[in-house]
């Protein structure tokens, strides 16, 4: 795949078309950073060749080596326990787990793909994602005719957001945008370097927000403290499409309706102070915000009480909601067990 893209990303360069939204798409469907596939290229304008220089000697995964660490979601030392397993029953010695790690990293530089999802950088207007994708012409992504292969439905109908984005005033874009990074960087994990690995726990909350996104839903994800639930759920956000806007409430405990209302009208960028006492005012402001298709999250659900929940419920169940809400915390499902009403709008659990 390495000599496809980089000598495809060569003519663009050389028609001077060349663009960093071309080089963000590259290195998502490769699988590496965008730093990798700018090494690539100046790599093969130095040297004049595409291909990775060939390497003498060493440890190398095979193809069944490397599909199987892609089914463990990347995780190298979990792919070094089932060699050093019975079920690994490796016809080779196996090599120590450092000597496993240097090679599966010098192989991700060297440009072979491994299809673990990851998240989703930057953001691209619609039109000119689509412009990039055709001036690429990675294979599955034209048709015979060089055009841009037509959008599924299901992003057709994420595709409304961005219809309804173009609409707002140009001052409003910034802050839309500052909210979708800040919620991308907004977990931590704790250690230097550390990065989310897929697993089938996080592949399950992908595919539930999905899911719920497509239908406009109602989305619940409850475990016990600490088991990654936020950390699952910022992910599958960040391999949502980039043009569907991404809202977060950050809610005191026990918040009073008032509390609630100004937490939910500073997720949407929403003058809080100016609506919060007013509150036929400040309920038609959260109406309209929730007309556009987006993704609404409130995290530690089990803060808040029944009564406000129902306030939420209130929300959801009016007319003209198109956005997706999605509620998260440990022990959310006996909260929302307190609020029947709000429970029973649960798409997916």
């Amino acid at each position: 795949m390495r000599p496809v893209v980089v000598r495809r990303l060569l003519e663009l360069r050389e028609a001077k078309i060349l663009e960093t939204v071309h080089v963000r798409i590259v290195a998502e469907s490769v699988g590496v950073s965008e730093r990798t596939v700018w090494r690539w290229l100046a790599q093969a304008r130095s040297s004049g060749r595409v291909e990775p220089a060939a390497r003498r000697g060493g440890f190398v995964l095979d193809d069944a080596l490397w599909s199987r660490l892609a089914d463990l979601g990347g995780n190298v030392s979990a792919l070094y326990r089932w060699m050093t397993g019975d079920q690994g029953a490796a016809s080779v010695p196996v090599p120590s787990l450092a000597t496993v790690l240097r090679a599966v990293r010098r192989d991700l530089r060297a440009g072979r793909g491994l299809e673990v999802a990851r998240p989703a950088r930057g953001y691209a207007g619609l039109d000119r994602y689509d412009r990039a994708l055709a001036e690429l012409a990675l294979p599955g992504t034209v048709d015979e005719a060089g055009q841009a292969l037509s959008v599924p439905a299901a992003d057709q109908a994420v595709g409304t957001a961005a219809s309804a984005a173009s609409a707002v005033p140009a001052e409003s874009e910034p802050a839309a945008a500052h909210t979708r990074l800040l919620f991308g960087r907004d977990v931590r994990l704790y250690a230097p370097g550390a990065h989310v690995v897929s697993t089938r726990q996080v592949g399950e909350v992908t595919e539930a927000l999905a899911h719920t996104v497509a239908a406009r839903g109602l989305l619940c994800v409850y475990g016990d403290t600490g088991h990654g639930k936020t950390v699952a759920v910022h992910q599958a956000l960040g391999l949502l499409p980039r043009r569907l806007p991404v809202h977060q409430a950050l809610v005191a405990v026990k918040p009073a309706l008032p509390q609630l209302r100004a937490a939910l009208l500073t997720a949407f960028g929403l003058s809080a102070p100016s609506l919060v006492n007013r509150t036929e005012a400040a309920d038609r402001a959260l109406i309209d915000a929730l007309k556009n298709p987006g993704v609404l999250v409130i995290d530690d659900v089990q803060r808040i009480a029944a009564p406000e929940l129902d306030y939420l419920r209130l929300l959801v169940d009016a007319p003209t909601t198109q956005a997706s809400l999605v509620l998260c915390g440990a022990g959310a499902e006996r909260t929302l067990a307190r609020a029947p009403a709000l429970a029973s709008r649960v798409l997916t659990w």
